[in-house]
């Protein structure tokens, strides 16, 4: 009897009876098993030789029974040909599917890529097979894999995951850009700009109470400046010791001389003022003293002409006009007379369409229209002979542009004539740019040096040159341009009022030398009195900067006495 909750188990025994008894109820034996796995061993064999396939499906695994066991088919036994058949069609349809997907992967681009075939024969996850190391390992080859680590989908593992490499990258020390492709080695190690700490200044006390102070003393030294400026000019110790600055130095002589230089000529063997008083006979003293007057040769000025001056005849109106005809009928007595000798053939008549009929009467009546045509082509022939007579005459560019320089230079070997104006006021660059550029057309020579309340100009050249620059600084510029300037004394009574100082120009000298001092016009500027007198010392002209200066200061500094 068996124990109740264990299955039955049935025996097999060797003889005939049982092996009846056992087909009896469907149960497949050793031999018939055996014979089974032969049949599919060989339709799987001529399967894989008519579809010629490198890949062969997997075959179904068949688990022999254990001994003292026994398999129960739950349904009638399966068809082999049948399996066979539709495992072929599923392979042929996967050839075919897998055909069509490599062709259009060859239309985008993408031959090279290997579309994997389903396995039909294994559903289930591949086993897992792991070494003594506890490492993953292939079953086929027995090497360690790595396998692919799972992703979290989970957006807050994702998020996490993300801080966690942006941090590692905060994190990562600066040499480590060494590696990278776009750093320069040449730059050095980069260091981050490190902010300085701002820290608390503290001044020294009275550090402003000082700078008060100097301030305070400085505005009074300058208003006792400004007092003691203003008693030298009305004392007039500011004037006389600007015009002592421009006086040339003279070296002092101690030694008085025992003779003179100017007698020295007449008196002989070297006689002294001393020895005058004892001699009584002068002729002994005097060599070229006598009774007679002595009258010097007159000699001619170095820029004198030698030629005669001829003074022109200015002829009215109606001389200059019986003049011209007069040249016109000797003119033409003169052709006249060419013609009746022969030398000359005679001219067409000068035939009008005015005149016409009584200078052609018969040909006119004949033919008006020919003798009209004709009368037409003569007018336009002497048209055109007096528009190139005209052309003839005209001057070229180059000529005209001569003739022009020819009026204006004028011929300065004998003299040269030289003006020195004086501007108070000459920072317009209008004024400049006039002055400049007219000098320059008149082919004048000179300097402008700017300098304060006196600035002066200087001009060389003919005399009508000099008319005409004289015209243009007195008359055509217009240098009344005010500038106000603010006074800076408290004290006087004018204090809310400007000081107005009216800009002109003033004729300083004007004369002749014998030779030019200066070159082209040119504009200096010169911050100070010794080096604007050193500009004109230059060229050898330093009397016309203290001229000019000495003037100035006597205009501005000159307080006349109140009563």
């Amino acid at each position: 009897m068996a124990s109740v909750g264990e299955p039955k188990r049935l025996k097999l025994s060797n003889g005939d009876d049982n092996d009846e008894k056992s087909a009896s109820f469907g149960q497949l034996t050793a031999e018939k098993i055996k014979e089974m796995m032969a049949n599919a061993q060989k339709a799987i064999q001529e399967r894989k030789n008519q579809l010629n396939m490198a890949q062969q499906p997997a075959a179904p695994c068949i688990i022999p029974p254990l001994p003292g066991q026994m398999m129960m088919p739950k349904g009638p036994a399966p068809n082999l040909q049948q399996s066979s058949f539709a495992d072929s069609e599923k392979l042929k349809k996967a050839s075919e599917l897998q055909a069509r997907i490599q062709a259009k992967l060859a239309n985008v681009g993408l031959a090279n890529v290997v579309v994997p075939v389903p396995n039909s024969a294994g559903t289930g996850p591949t086993p897992v097979i792991l070494d003594e190391y506890g490492r993953t390992i292939d079953p086929t080859t027995g090497q360690a894999i790595q396998l692919q680590h799972h992703t979290p989908t989970l957006k807050a593992n994702i998020r996490a995951k993300k801080r966690e490499q942006f941090k590692a990258v905060q994190e990562r020390p600066q040499e480590e850009m060494t590696d990278s492709s776009f750093y320069d080695p040449r730059l050095g190690p980069i260091q981050n700009p490190v902010r300085n700490r701002r820290m608390f200044r503290f001044h020294e006390p009275g550090k402003y109470e000082r700078i008060g102070q100097r301030i305070r003393t400085k505005a009074q030294l300058e208003k006792l400046q400004g007092e003691i400026l203003q008693a030298a000019k009305k004392t007039g110790i500011a004037t006389a010791a600007k015009l002592a600055s421009i006086q040339p130095k003279k070296e002092a002589i101690d030694d008085v001389p025992d003779v003179e230089w100017w007698d020295r000529v007449i008196l002989k063997n070297d006689f002294c003022y001393p020895n005058l008083a004892d001699e009584t006979n002068k002729s002994v003293v005097f060599e070229g003293i006598t009774n007679l007057v002595e009258h010097p040769i007159q000699m001619k000025p170095p820029v004198e002409k030698n030629k005669s001056v001829e003074i022109p005849v200015m002829l009215t109106k109606t001389e200059r006009k019986k003049l011209r005809r007069q040249n016109r009928n000797e003119i033409q007595k003169e052709k006249q007379e060419k013609i009746r000798l022969g030398l000359t053939a005679p001219p067409e008549p000068r035939v009008k369409l005015a005149n016409m009929m009584r200078v052609l009467a018969s040909d006119a009546v004949q033919d008006p229209t020919k003798v009209e045509a004709h009368v037409k082509q003569q007018m336009e022939k002497r048209q055109k002979a007096h528009q190139d007579r005209n052309a003839g005459r005209k001057l070229t560019k180059e000529q005209r542009r001569e003739k022009m320089i020819r009026k204006i230079k004028e011929d300065t070997s004998d003299g040269v004539h030289v003006s020195v104006y004086r501007v108070m006021d000459l920072t317009n660059p209008s004024h400049r740019f006039k002055v400049e550029a007219n000098a320059s057309q008149l082919f004048m020579t000179g300097i402008v040096v700017l300098h304060k309340d006196c600035n002066v100009i200087v001009v060389e050249g003919g005399p009508k040159q000099q008319g005409k620059f004289r015209t243009l600084v007195m008359r055509r510029i217009k240098w009344s341009n005010e500038r106000h300037k603010e006074a800076n004394d408290d004290d006087d009574e004018n204090d809310d009022e400007d000081e107005k100082k009216t800009n002109d120009c003033k004729l300083v000298w004007e004369g002749t030398v014998k030779s030019r001092s200066f070159g082209e016009m040119k504009v200096k500027n010169c911050p100070t009195e010794s080096f604007a007198r050193e500009t004109f010392k230059k060229h050898a002209a330093e009397h016309y900067w203290d001229l000019a200066f000495s003037s100035t200061i006597l205009e501005t500094t000159f307080v006349q006495p109140t009563i």
